[in-house]
This record gives structure tokens, C-alpha cells and sequence, in this order.
């Protein structure tokens, strides 16, 4: 599969495909109707350095798959960088995607001197903590995410 896709930065021209992932990701999260986001945000957040998203392309540059980040601080740990979605299109995989992506975003959090890679994973979602329980991953249960929508 290696030789069928690579991985590369994105850039703003990706900006509608980052939405149409995004989506993608909110219905397979029940949530089909949060996503509020615009290509413009997107297109805007990367000029402006504010995230960064690593993609899956094929030989066509069509992107298969996306690991979209941030910087952020923990108090108690210093730098860390916020795997705030991560997804491969459901018709790839199964084929090494994910894993080259989630790599390469543990990669990105070595090379900018990261303390700490975070994310989060609905409970109900099985698949996804057995694909992270392959990592040397800490689970923080007792947490709850709370949030106000200016």
C-alpha cells in the first residue's frame, strides 16, 4: 500500500477537502449537523500558522486521509501538540493509512519538542482506543470536557 499514497503537509488550496473530511468525521460521530466551520476557516487557520494537518494522498492527490493538529501548554507538562481529528476515508482503511498518519503526528510532536501528544476518543468508539492502545498510551479517565459556543 505504501506505493499506492504518501503523506505531505497541507496547505490552504486543501482547505475544502479538510472541511469534507471534517464532515465525514462528524457523521461517522453522530454529530452530522456541528460541524460550523467554512473552507474559509480553514484556508485562514493554516495561512495563519494556527494548525497544521498532515495528509494522506494518492498518486492523483487525492487525499485519502488526515491528521489535523495544534500546538498547545500544559501547565504541568510544557509544549504538547492537540491531535484534534484524525481520519481516514472508510473505503481505505484497513490498509496502513492510519498508521503511517498517526505516526508521522507522533513524529511532528518529537521534532517541535512536544512534552506530551493528547487527543481524545468518544467512548463508545472500540476501534479507535484499540488502534491507540497499540501506542504507549496513558488513559485519563475522571476527566469531563466541558465548553461554552460563543
Amino acid at each position: 500500500m505504501s506505493n499506492d499514497f504518501q503523506l505531505r503537509k497541507a496547505t490552504p488550496s486543501d482547505a475544502a477537502a479538510i472541511q469534507g473530511l471534517i464532515v465525514e468525521l462528524a457523521i461517522f460521530e453522530k454529530e452530522p449537523d456541528a460541524v460550523k466551520t467554512s473552507i474559509e476557516d480553514y484556508a485562514t487557520g493554516l495561512e495563519e500558522k494556527r494548525f497544521d494537518a498532515i495528509l494522506a494522498v494518492d498518486i492523483d492527490d487525492h487525499i485519502l486521509g488526515m491528521a489535523f493538529f495544534y500546538t498547545t501548554f500544559s501547565t504541568w507538562s510544557g509544549k504538547a501538540l492537540y491531535l484534534e481529528d484524525f481520519i481516514v476515508r472508510e473505503e481505505y482503511r484497513g490498509k496502513g493509512i492510519g498508521k503511517l498518519l498517526f505516526e508521522a503526528y507522533l513524529e511532528e510532536a518529537k521534532n517541535c519538542g512536544a512534552k506530551l501528544a493528547k487527543w481524545q476518543v468518544l467512548d463508545w468508539n472500540e476501534l479507535g482506543k484499540s488502534f491507540y492502545r497499540k501506542y504507549n498510551t496513558e488513559v485519563h479517565l475522571g476527566w469531563e470536557n466541558w465548553l461554552i459556543r460563543m
